[in-house]
């Protein structure tokens, strides 16, 4: 819309560079071209805005198909009005001095136009396509026969409209069938992640059947292990008993020959403490032997009164010590008798 601003009685218009302008005065065209700038007065001047920039149009129809199944079609038309001449002669582009505003709806009837050739053509290639064609190839079907179509369209050059592009976004059927169509892929769609979830959980199975035979080998073969393990012990520690075994065994005859030998030297010893003894004893039998022999020698050559006399000192020295002695009458009388009864013998 054109920025229209007033200044004593006289306004002045700013057009965009997209926007087309076109000024009459009493039949004459004094302002013609995009994003024009100019002083008008609003009595006289007749205006004229016309978009030149791309612009895109959204359209929604019905359809039926060639086995009478009813599909929606959602197309984008974009366009451009190429000669705002032509345009603005054929269509309503006036805008109001005062505010800038279209006083008719141009795009609305630029817009039907485009909606109705489109959906011709588009009703045109559908009623000869099944549904399920349609569903597969009908969007670029579709597409190329509305592109055809506006290109070949007279009206739309008469009316300065050119058509930049065609978009077919979408091309469905109605709810229930679009489910019934939807069914069978799903049900296969459902199969194969069934599928998916079988094969998943058969490699999950077979991958915990694989780790726990490697658990139960790698038991047996701890077990098999733990068993040379004590097999190995078991001979380590006969062979230390047999080494102990034979330890003692050593040290058994070592400390039996030290006692053996011990046992002999005693009785080498003993034997021979015995013979010194016996020599000893032998040679102090005949030493007293001989003294005795000698004695007797003496004592035979000796008198009696002196064999007396020895005796009795020789029991004198083996009597006690007597401090004093008691002499009874009785005692004292045999004595004497019997002294005097030696005396004169």
């Amino acid at each position: 819309m054109a920025d229209i601003t007033r200044r004593l009685g006289r306004r002045h218009l700013r057009a965009a560079p997209t926007a087309h302008i076109r000024h009459h005065r009493a039949g004459k065209l004094l302002h013609d071209g995009p994003g024009l700038s100019f002083w008008f007065r609003a009595l006289t001047a007749a205006l004229s805005e016309v978009p030149v920039d791309d612009r895109e149009l959204a359209m929604t129809f019905h359809a039926r198909t060639s086995d009478f199944q009813d599909v929606a079609v959602q197309a984008t038309v974009t366009y451009r009005i190429s000669d705002p001449a032509v345009a603005a002669s054929r269509l309503d582009f006036s805008i109001d001095p005062d505010t800038g505003a279209w006083r008719g709806t141009p795009l609305e009837q630029l817009g039907t136009l485009l909606t109705e050739s489109a959906q011709q053509h588009a009703l045109d290639v559908l009623a000869r396509t099944p549904l399920s064609a349609a569903l597969v190839d009908g969007v670029a079907a579709v597409r190329e026969r509305i592109t055809a179509g506006l290109a070949e369209e007279p009206r739309l050059p008469a009316t300065g409209i050119e058509v930049v592009a065609v978009r077919v976004v979408a091309l469905r059927p109605e709810p229930e069938v679009e489910r019934a169509l939807r069914t069978p892929a799903r049900e296969q769609i459902q199969q194969e992640a069934d599928r998916a979830t079988y094969e998943r959980r058969a490699v999950a199975v077979e991958r915990e059947r694989a780790i726990a035979e490697n658990e139960l080998a790698s038991q047996i073969e701890l077990a098999r292990r733990e068993e040379r393990l004590v097999e190995q012990r078991g001979t380590n520690a006969r062979r230390e008993a047999e080494e102990h075994a034979a330890a003692d065994a050593v040290r058994a005859e070592a400390e039996a020959a030290r006692t053996v030998r011990l046992a002999e030297a005693e009785a080498t010893r003993s034997v021979r403490l015995a013979r010194a003894e016996a020599e000893g004893a032998r040679e102090v039998g005949e030493a007293r032997a001989r003294a005795q022999a000698a004695w007797l020698r003496v004592h035979a050559e000796v008198d009696v009164a002196t064999l007396h006399a020895l005796a009795g000192t020789k029991v004198a020295e083996n009597l006690p010590r007597i401090d004093s002695v008691t002499v009874s009458p009785d005692v004292l009388t045999g004595l004497l008798a019997r002294l005097g009864g030696q005396g004169p013998a």
